[in-house]
C-alpha cells in the first residue's frame, strides 16, 4: 500500500475515528485503526464492538485532490499513537507506505515515522444492515435533542437499559426519552421517513455512543440519515459512518408518569433560577443528594434556601409570573434541576408542581417539544 493524503482532513477524520477505539479493550486488534486504500479513496475505521466509526476520504472532493492511491492496500495501525503522530506531523501531505510484515512507514515534511502495524484480515467487518426502518433530519437539530436528553440517562449499571435514549416513533414524528429513575428528559421532534408507515418503539441507544456522536455532528442544516434494525443503529454523515449497537431490555412506559394537571404553578425566568439555584449549591454539594428547598410566599415570589449543618444556610427571594394555585413546600435535588436548566433554550420556563411528595415538570415556555420531570426528595 502506498498514498498520498492532505494532512487536514486525514486530521479531521482520523479524530473522528479514533472515538470509538478503546484503549481498555482486551482485543489487540481493537487498539488500532483500519485503513483501507482503493482507487476510490481511503477508508478510516475505528470500532470497540459496541461502537464502530467509518470515515471515507474521497481521492477528489469539491475539485480538489485529497487522495492519490499509488498502491492499494490495508493495514491497522495504533490508534493512541498514529492519531497523535497525524496530528503533529510538519507538512501538508502525508506519505504512508506499508512494507512487509504489516510495517508502516508515515513521512510528511521532513519527519519519518516507522510504526508497526497488524494484520487487517483479522479486523472485525463493519455489520451490514437491512435499511428497512430509515429516517432522516437536519444535523443541528439531531445535535440538539442529543444535548437535551443525554444528561438524564442513568450511570449506574444496575439497570443498563437506563444508561441509554429511548427512541420510538409517534405520527410522522419521534419521541426521544431519558431517565435514570430519579429525573426524567424528553424531547419530540419531527422527522423525514420514505415509508409513511414508519414505526418503531423501544429502541435504547446507549448514552455514551450518543455522547461521542454528538461530538462528529456538525451544526448544519446537511441531513443525517439514521437506520434501525433489531440490535444496531447506523447514523450516517456525509462521508462518515456511526455504528452502535441498540441496549436490550424493555425501557419502561414513561408517558404514563407525566401528570396532565398541576396543584401550584408559576412561570420563573430560565438565567436568574440557575444562578440562583448554583448559589444554593454552594452549601449543599457536600451533602449526599444536593437538597434544595423552596416555598411560594404569597402570590408573587418564591424562596429557596439550602442547609448544610456543617457549612452554613443560604436563602435568597425569587419574583415569579403567573402565580396560580395553593401554597407549596418543596424539596429536590439542585443538581438534577441544574442540569436541565442549562439545556433548556427559552428565556422562561413554567413549573408545575401536584404536591410535596409527587414529580414536578418543567416546560420551556415558547416550546411545547421538551419537558423535564423530576422527583421530590423527602426531608423529613
Amino acid at each position: 500500500m502506498h498514498v498520498l493524503i492532505d494532512r487536514n482532513r486525514m486530521v479531521h477524520d482520523v479524530q473522528h475515528v479514533s472515538k470509538a477505539v478503546s484503549p481498555r479493550t482486551t482485543i489487540p486488534i481493537l487498539t488500532g485503526i483500519k485503513i483501507v486504500a482503493t482507487k476510490n479513496g481511503l477508508t478510516l475505521t475505528g470500532s470497540d464492538s459496541d461502537l464502530s466509526i467509518e470515515a471515507f476520504i474521497p481521492t477528489v472532493e469539491n475539485e480538489k485532490e485529497l487522495v492519490e492511491v499509488q498502491e492499494e492496500g490495508s493495514i491497522v495501525l495504533q490508534s493512541k499513537y498514529f492519531s497523535e503522530i497525524v496530528k503533529k506531523l510538519p507538512g501538508d501531505t502525508i506519505d504512508i507506505t506499508v512494507h512487509d510484515q504489516f510495517a508502516a512507514t508515515i513521512r510528511s515534511g521532513s519527519s519519518v515515522f516507522t510504526l508497526n502495524g497488524l494484520d487487517p484480515d483479522e479486523y472485525p467487518r463493519l455489520p451490514q444492515l437491512k435499511e428497512d426502518l430509515i429516517f432522516s433530519m437536519p444535523q443541528d437539530m439531531l445535535r440538539n435533542v442529543i444535548r437535551q436528553t443525554v444528561f438524564a440517562v442513568s450511570t449506574q449499571e444496575t439497570r443498563p437499559v437506563l444508561t441509554g435514549v429511548n427512541i420510538e416513533t409517534e405520527e410522522g414524528g419521534l419521541i426521544c426519552t431519558a431517565t435514570d429513575s430519579h429525573r426524567l428528559a424528553m424531547r419530540r421532534t419531527k422527522i423525514d421517513a420514505e415509508n409513511e408507515d414508519l414505526h418503531f418503539q423501544n429502541v435504547v441507544i446507549p448514552g455514551k455512543s450518543l455522547q461521542e456522536l454528538s461530538k462528529i455532528v456538525e451544526d448544519t442544516s446537511d441531513a443525517v440519515n439514521i437506520v434501525v434494525t433489531e440490535n444496531q443503529i447506523l447514523f450516517k454523515l456525509g462521508h462518515v459512518l456511526f455504528f452502535s449497537r441498540l441496549l436490550e431490555g424493555k425501557y419502561p412506559v414513561t408517558s404514563s408518569m407525566i401528570p396532565n394537571q398541576s396543584r401550584t404553578s408559576f412561570v420563573l425566568k430560565t438565567k436568574p433560577l440557575l444562578q440562583t439555584l448554583e448559589r444554593a449549591l454552594l452549601l449543599s454539594r457536600e451533602a449526599k443528594n444536593n437538597v434544595i428547598n423552596m416555598k411560594t410566599l404569597g402570590e408573587g415570589e418564591i424562596e429557596i434556601s439550602s442547609t448544610s449543618q456543617e457549612v452554613g444556610k443560604v436563602t435568597e427571594q425569587m419574583e415569579v409570573e403567573r402565580y396560580e394555585g395553593e401554597e407549596l413546600r418543596i424539596s429536590f435535588n439542585g443538581k438534577n434541576i441544574i442540569d436541565a436548566l442549562k439545556v433548556i433554550d427559552s428565556e422562561e420556563i413554567h413549573l408545575m408542581f401536584t404536591g410535596a411528595m409527587s414529580p414536578f415538570v418543567i416546560r420551556p415556555i415558547d416550546s411545547d417539544r421538551y419537558l423535564h420531570l423530576f422527583s421530590p426528595v423527602r426531608t423529613y
